[in-house]
């Protein structure tokens, strides 16, 4: 009884979350005009705000003038001043928490993150998984247990404010009627070494495999943990999780993923995209039947959009569209204003819009991921396209990947896109495999195909890495688990030269 209780209160939750997402989806200029009156409005009080003269702001062509375009490095001084304590420095009071973020490619940084910014993240979050609800009728879901793979919920200080992952800070605001179902617990979340983190998890798990209802985690970490499963009991996730119903995904692009995670979860898992980040949350796949469609952009999470043409993202002075004078198709970086004082902040995310009304985006690469060595600009969007194509022709399964510009070959080599590819499956046919990936490439990149008619570049070379080998790379540098990843396309040498110890030797 308790069961059905609860299932009806989350439809009824549901049908109410869904037409608040209605509204916003519906009149998202409206919703987006507020949050650009309301975030000048508090702006103004920021020492921000005024060395930057917000009071002389009235309209948008003016927030352009008096609001630069900036990168984290343009907020540092910033930062420096909220660690020490200072208050309004670039919003009102101080931030709850940094979210501490440090990629492969870069240090740690730290992003200002309000409570009011929160709680919208975790609305955005919930927002998904009632549309889930709405749309199947699927109640039961919230019942069973949920297994989050996620980063410690610990912080440490860090000047006057606590800083952590944002998932882990996330973990720490859950809500008290979810938290009896969530997964791992919280002490086991908090295990520092993550190779004992995911083996205790999948203890946990397996305790509970019956009760699972719904996995959330970024790709490879999720097959990572899945495939350890498989090597631990000598059975299938769908085999063990019969209850399974939803696996909420993010933070990567998907593609490559795909086929393997459908073999180890089976074909009757609803699985729904994300697009989170420490600065916020800004998308997720509504339309759970076509996932084609993209994901739904949120206008009323606390955030003024802007984009910059993908095309001028290179250049000085960049043109700066709002979200009303976009356009369907086109690519472009995410620029964002914030209710956590990030003011037309470059998230160095490349979106490719495929509706205007609604809108919905499609997640296509980062600025700062894209091979140019000689001018063919090539996104990771392309590269994962060509992989999938070729893959499909030659046949084999991937666990993942990099590719990057060879630049000086050895003698009488032409230059060339080097792809450290570790392989679940060999292909059928390599030869056939790096034709059809050239092929495709040359398909979707008019400047990648001149070059290699051009014969500027040579055919890709393909180097096979053993399993195990991202991997092991992510540990040798301390980046292993939680929300790393290695990124799968450079413009330079910097991961694809230490890669090349782990070839293999009849390479």
């Amino acid at each position: 009884m308790i069961k059905e209780l609860i299932a009806f209160g989350i439809k009824q939750v549901a049908q109410i979350s869904t037409k608040q997402l209605l509204n916003q989806v519906e009149n998202p200029n409206q919703f987006q005009q507020k949050w650009f009156r309301r975030l000048l409005k508090i702006g103004k009080q920021t020492l921000y705000g005024k060395e930057h003269n917000f009071e002389a702001i009235k309209d948008y062509d003016s927030f352009i003038q008096h609001v630069p375009l900036c990168k984290y490095e343009n907020l540092l001084p910033y930062i420096d001043k909220i660690k020490e304590g200072h208050k309004n420095v670039l919003w009102k009071g101080l931030p709850a928490y940094f979210a501490k973020t440090s990629g492969t490619t870069a240090g740690a940084k730290y992003i200002p993150l309000t409570m009011e910014q929160l709680k919208l993240q975790i609305r955005a979050a919930r927002q998904a998984l009632f549309n889930y609800v709405a749309q199947t009728g699927d109640a039961d879901l919230f019942n069973g247990k949920m297994l989050f793979l996620s980063g410690s919920p610990d912080v440490e200080k860090v000047g006057k404010i606590y800083a952590g992952r944002l998932s882990g800070i996330v973990h720490r605001h859950v809500p008290k009627w979810a938290l009896r179902n969530r997964l791992p617990s919280y002490e086991i979340n908090r295990i520092a070494d993550w190779n004992k983190k995911v083996d205790a998890i999948i203890d946990e798990v397996l305790q509970v495999a019956k009760q699972l209802t719904l996995i959330s985690g970024i790709p490879p970490w999720i097959q990572m943990f899945l495939e350890r499963i498989v090597e631990r009991t000598g059975k299938m996730p769908f085999q063990l999780f019969p209850n399974l119903r939803v696996y909420v995904h993010g933070g990567v692009q998907f593609a490559p993923y795909e086929r393997v995670l459908r073999e180890l979860l089976g074909e009757n898992v609803v699985f729904i995209e994300t697009f989170p980040a420490s600065e916020g949350f800004f998308a997720f796949q509504d339309a759970l039947d076509d996932p084609k469609k993209g994901l739904i952009l949120l206008p009323d999470s606390g955030i003024f959009y802007e984009f910059i043409p993908f095309e001028e993202t290179d250049n000085e002075n960049p043109r700066r569209v709002p979200l009303d004078k976009i356009e369907k198709g086109k690519v472009y970086e995410m620029v964002l204003s914030t209710n956590a004082g990030l003011w037309a902040y470059r998230l160095g995310d490349l979106v490719r819009f495929t509706s205007v009304s609604p809108y919905r985006v499609r997640v296509v690469g980062r600025t700062s991921q894209y091979i140019s060595a000689f001018g063919e600009h090539v996104i990771i969007e392309e590269i994962e396209n060509a992989l999938n194509e070729a893959l499909k022709k030659a046949g084999g399964k991937v666990r993942d990947f990099h590719v990057a510009p060879q630049i000086t070959p050895s003698d009488n080599e032409r230059p060339y896109h080097e792809w450290f590819i570790e392989f679940i499956q060999l292909p059928e046919d390599m030869q056939l495999f790096v034709e059809e990936l050239d092929k495709a490439l040359q398909k979707q990149n008019p400047y990648y195909k001149d070059l290699r008619e051009g014969l500027i570049l040579d055919l890709p070379k393909i180097r096979i890495l053993p399993q195990g080998s991202f991997h092991a790379y992510l540990d040798s540098i301390g980046k292993l688990g939680g929300q790393f990843k290695v990124p799968r396309v450079s413009n330079d040498r910097k991961h694809a030269d230490p890669f090349s110890q782990y070839v293999l030797k009849n390479q």
